[in-house]
């Protein structure tokens, strides 16, 4: 009985978390269905005159590339997501289970730098992509991102647990270690690159000061940014329209993250991260 109990306590208190979460998105997808009246002075929380007004103005206004943003975003998320597998994978790999230099003294150092905040970096970063004019484009949207401490200390905690016994029975098979990674652990680790992907995605996507200081044109905006300059522009007494384009730009994050739920999951328990 008292299992029962502290389960359904459990469940409630899990269901009340999520109650708090979900109202705030709810409150937007539908304000987003009302008319700039209604959003201001309305007050119902459901929409009294359901419109799609909203959405048309904001998809089909020349004053607002929402495509463009949306792709800017998405380019640089996919394109950062691509690189940060690749180097953390390599070098979690190589710090885990093959014999590097000095990798007892690297590793400590890898994991030190999560200590270090961002804003600290902000302004050396910014003024070597402005020495380098390359303010402006994508590659101070990508870059930065391009490896991490956390997706190295994420995966070494795998590759230190992968079963020795697969690697030795890889290499009496001919393979060498290039082989060995590619076709033997990276398979394997499928669930925690996927929850790496995950987050990292979740964290190019959402930035916003980073690409606010290094785009100056609407064609290099992030749809982040975009919201928040229409925010102060013509949408500033618009709430509906502000709602459509905040919803339009919370569905790439939300499909990807249903896409890749199984694997998130799954990731997260093996590698241990509550």
């Amino acid at each position: 009985m008292r299992n029962k109990k502290k389960n359904i306590l459990l469940i409630v208190l899990a269901s009340i978390l999520a109650v708090a979460f979900l109202i705030p998105l709810l409150w937007m997808l539908s304000t987003s269905f009302k008319s700039d009246f209604e959003a201001i002075g309305g007050s119902t929380f459901l929409p009294q005159e359901f419109t799609l007004a909203n959405y048309t103005s904001t998809l089909f206004n020349d004053s607002v590339p929402v495509f463009r943003w949306l792709f800017n975003s998405l380019f640089v998320g996919i394109a950062g997501v691509s690189i940060v597998l690749t180097i953390d994978a390599m070098a979690a790999y190589g710090l885990a289970r093959l014999d590097v230099p000095f990798k007892k003294v690297l590793f400590p150092l890898f994991v030190s730098t999560l200590m270090i905040p961002w804003v600290i970096t902000f302004l050396p970063l910014y003024q070597q992509f402005s020495n380098l004019g390359l303010l402006n484009t994508y590659a101070p949207l990508i870059l930065p991102y391009s490896a991490n401490a956390f997706g190295v200390f994420l995966l070494y905690q795998f590759f230190r647990s992968f079963p020795k016994e697969l690697e030795e029975a890889a290499r009496m098979d001919g393979a060498n270690k290039w082989q060995i990674f590619v076709r033997v652990v990276l398979p394997s680790a499928r669930p925690i690159l996927a929850t790496l992907a995950i987050f990292t995605f979740m964290s190019i996507y959402n930035d916003f000061l980073w690409p606010l200081v290094t785009t100056s044109t609407p064609d290099m905006r992030t749809v982040t940014t975009g919201i928040a300059i229409m925010q102060q522009g013509s949408f500033v007494s618009s709430y509906g329209k502000l709602m459509a384009l905040t919803t339009l730009a919370t569905l790439p994050i939300l499909v990807v993250f249903l896409i890749g739920q199984k694997s998130f999951i799954k990731g997260i328990t093996q590698s241990g991260i509550k």
